[in-house]
């Protein structure tokens, strides 16, 4: 019996956002591999977001800042455009896709981190 697994949806994560499309914005990603909605992004250099490294939050240079709101399935050095929660949302802290080695302290950080952004994790 073949087994499927359904991947993450459109901005399944969020729980609710700001009037309109406020707490969305386009923003720049670079990636070496495809991304699924719900992942935490980092912001680097103030001009493009990156996944969260599980060692980045704990540096000044990549901070949570972003949540991808939809796939991003081609990589590209010069990064693309792509759609991120960005500010005055809340969203379900377990359908977010964290570093696979993030420590409960780093993912703890990054929660105040996107909270500073104006991102609320509930659980």
């Amino acid at each position: 019996m073949t087994v499927l697994t359904e991947g993450n949806h459109r901005a399944e994560f969020l729980v609710s956002e700001a009037n309109g499309t406020r707490s969305r914005e386009i923003v720049t990603v670079l990636s070496a591999t495809a991304l699924e909605p719900g992942t935490v992004l980092a912001l680097q250099d103030d001009s493009y977001y990156v996944p969260l490294d599980e060692d980045a939050t704990s540096s000044d240079l990549s901070m949570a800042a972003a949540i991808l709101y939809d796939h991003v399935d081609a990589d590209s050095s010069d990064g693309l455009p792509a759609v991120a929660i960005t500010n005055d949302a809340e969203v379900n802290g377990h359908e977010l896709i964290w570093p696979a080695g993030i420590s409960a302290e780093d993912k703890t950080a990054a929660e105040t981190q996107l909270r500073a952004a104006g991102i609320k994790v509930r659980y």
